[in-house]
């Protein structure tokens, strides 16, 4: 199982480190467009998203990673990541990546001084409640018909999957808990 981490911006060797953890046999970082071959899964860190967004159009990596996300490979967006994945944000006209039947709203949480931690109950995830880290996090104001909510925060929805798509408004990557890592990685085993 090779999963990929999007290295443009924010915590990726957190990631990294999480997905390792989590059992992953080989992690690896992805800049270009042919390091995405061969990917069983990728992941997509926070960060600003309108920078990410430039750079992936500026590395070519934006219609390539769509093309993954229709071809049935799992992707996880964090923070930033579900934005870029979101197909409507409010206040745009147009999407990133724009692959799943998600609207977002982006810093729906406050400003980066205003981060939180909570803990969450998230639908998938057995045991303890989940403890998220939200910096500078948006939020999903609506899905489509095909989005199952994994997690809600004040009424808001904060995680949700759509068949191999998976995000979260928090940052997974900043804590110990590696089960939304585990949670990605049973997504790819059952895909192959």
């Amino acid at each position: 199982m090779k999963i990929g981490v999007l290295a443009l911006q924010g915590a990726v060797f957190e990631h990294v480190k999480s997905l390792q953890q989590a059992g992953a046999d080989q992690v690896v970082t992805i800049k270009r467009p042919d390091e995405l071959e061969g990917l069983d899964g990728l992941v997509l860190p926070g960060g600003e998203s309108t920078t990410i967004g430039k750079l992936m159009n500026q590395y070519g990596l934006m219609e390539p990673i769509r093309e993954m996300a229709k071809q049935g490979t799992p992707l996880f967006g964090t923070c930033a990541g579900l934005i870029l994945m979101a197909n409507r944000i409010e206040g745009q006209d147009s999407a990133h990546l724009g692959v799943m039947d998600i609207l977002a709203n982006r810093n729906s949480f406050g400003r980066q001084r205003e981060s939180f931690e909570t803990d969450l109950s998230i639908k998938g995830i057995e045991g303890e409640p989940y403890r998220a880290v939200f910096i500078r996090a948006p939020h999903i104001v609506d899905v489509g018909n095909g989005v199952e909510v994994l997690a809600k925060h004040q009424d808001r929805i904060v995680s949700a999957k759509q068949d191999n798509l998976l995000v979260a408004a928090f940052h997974p990557e900043l804590t110990d808990d590696v089960r939304l890592h585990e949670y990605f990685l049973d997504m790819v085993r059952n895909r192959k």
